[in-house]
């Protein structure tokens, strides 16, 4: 027999209790087939919690990329009215100022316009952005425009405008060009007098292209141009009212409960709408990365399953050792404890290496896509889909906590039945095997 009353004093030689002696002694690297079962499964934790942490981490950057690129030129909350525009605004911006969680409030006028280019040489080209009114000075407190124009300046006196990026190149715009706005209340009008006695062809009105803007997001760039708050208004016969507020608070994340506390002193007569709520791509993002942490558990789970079929392997090679420990005086639990202990130190070898191999493949995870787009010819990640250049990742210590915690207790779980059926094993029968 290979357990003998000396293993019982071990833990006199040592401060490990005696249940994890054994574990580890169990453990001990052999040329035997459950050592490759549990190398198997320390390399099976690990690539389950490596890919969890990878996936978990790029959907991370992803969110935070997308959040700073849309709420740059976005702001975290909107404050209008339903059906109306708003009127008086400068006494709702103080009180929404007056909201210790908000840092900045603007006026702004949004819609959609029709718009003309006019060429030196060449047939003109048409579009239909989205224009937006702004006031220059309260501008920067809400959104990055100010300091996003790439060529020009944010100059908006007169007939003045910006235009994105992606806007100028498909239009074939420069600073210094002409275009023609024509607004939906002008499209209307001659609609309406169409046929009519005494009709009257309603002229665009021509604007000056003073600068260009890059704000991060091809969306942005390619269907928003920005003109002052008194043009736009007078585009939409709103007199001095605009179409709503532009809201910047601290914590973007806290956006649900200041628009609660906002609605709540503004009234019924007003809407608060949250970032959240105006963003499907964000909502997206977030939606996944949490089926992506589920799915990606399963692997967990799978993993943990050849730490079950570890133990089982195990306890049936060692059934003899196991009656000579319970017939010299281990406890039922002492028993569990010593193949709970095995499936600890797997676990945590697995997860600790998980955690190394995930953080080294996110340091890396550029230079791996780079090789790749080498050897395959292939655009694995490209940026003019995702308006990314380089892959991006943001490791949160929450989600890594979860992470390893959740996988240490799943193969913990996976192996408390063998562990438990170890322990109430019968010594009688499990001598018959000597």
């Amino acid at each position: 027999m290979t357990l003998t009353p000396t293993l019982f004093s071990l833990p006199h030689m040592s401060r490990l209790p005696f249940e994890l002696l054994l574990a580890l002694r169990y453990l001990r690297p052999k040329r035997t087939f459950v050592s490759i079962i549990t190398l198997i499964s320390v390399i099976g934790v690990m690539l389950g919690v490596s890919v969890l942490i990878i996936v978990i981490s790029v959907m991370n950057g992803f969110d935070k990329e997308l959040r700073e690129k849309v709420l740059g030129f976005n702001a975290h909350l909107k404050v209008f009215q339903p059906q109306a525009s708003l009127r008086n605004y400068a006494l709702t911006m103080s009180l929404v100022a007056s909201n210790k969680n908000v840092t900045g409030v603007a006026p702004f006028v949004l819609g959609q316009v029709l718009v003309d280019t006019q060429p030196e040489s060449g047939q003109a080209l048409s579009a239909a952005p989205f224009m937006r009114g702004i006031d220059p000075q309260s501008e920067s407190n809400v959104s990055v425009l100010p300091s996003s124009i790439v060529e020009g300046s944010l100059d908006l006196s007169g007939r003045g405008l910006v235009i994105g990026s992606k806007f100028a190149l498909n239009m074939n715009l420069r600073v210094g060009d002409h275009i023609s706005i024509s607004s939906q209340r002008d499209l209307k009008k001659m609609r309406e007098n169409r046929g009519k006695e005494g009709e009257t062809m309603i002229m665009p009105d021509d604007y000056e292209v003073r600068g260009i803007f890059d704000v991060g997001y091809d969306e942005y760039n390619a269907y928003f141009m920005v003109v002052s708050l008194e043009n736009a208004q007078d585009l939409y016969d709103l007199d001095d009212s605009v179409h709503g507020l532009l809201v910047k608070i601290r914590d973007p994340y806290r956006a649900s409960e200041v628009a609660n506390e906002l609605q709540s002193a503004l009234g019924e007569n007003f809407e608060v709408r949250t970032w959240l709520q105006d963003s499907t791509m964000m909502q997206a993002v977030l939606v996944e990365k949490n089926v992506m942490l589920y799915i990606m558990f399963f692997i967990v789970i799978v993993a943990a399953f050849g730490i079950t079929c570890t133990l089982i392997t195990f306890i049936v090679l060692k059934t003899r050792e196991i009656g000579v420990m319970k017939a010299l005086g281990a406890t039922n639990r002492q028993s569990m404890w010593v193949f709970l202990g095995q499936s600890l130190i797997v676990s945590v070898l697995g997860v600790a290496a998980g955690l190394g191999l995930g953080m080294l493949a996110l340091h890396y995870r550029n230079g791996f896509l780079n090789l790749m787009r080498h050897w395959t010819g292939f655009q694995l990640f490209p940026a003019d889909i995702y308006g990314f250049s380089e892959l991006p990742s943001l490791v949160v210590p929450r989600d890594m906590i979860i992470i390893c915690g959740g996988s240490l207790i799943i193969c913990l779980l996976a192996a408390a039945f063998p562990a438990r059926h170890a322990s109430r094993m019968n010594p009688v029968e499990a001598l018959r095997h000597e």
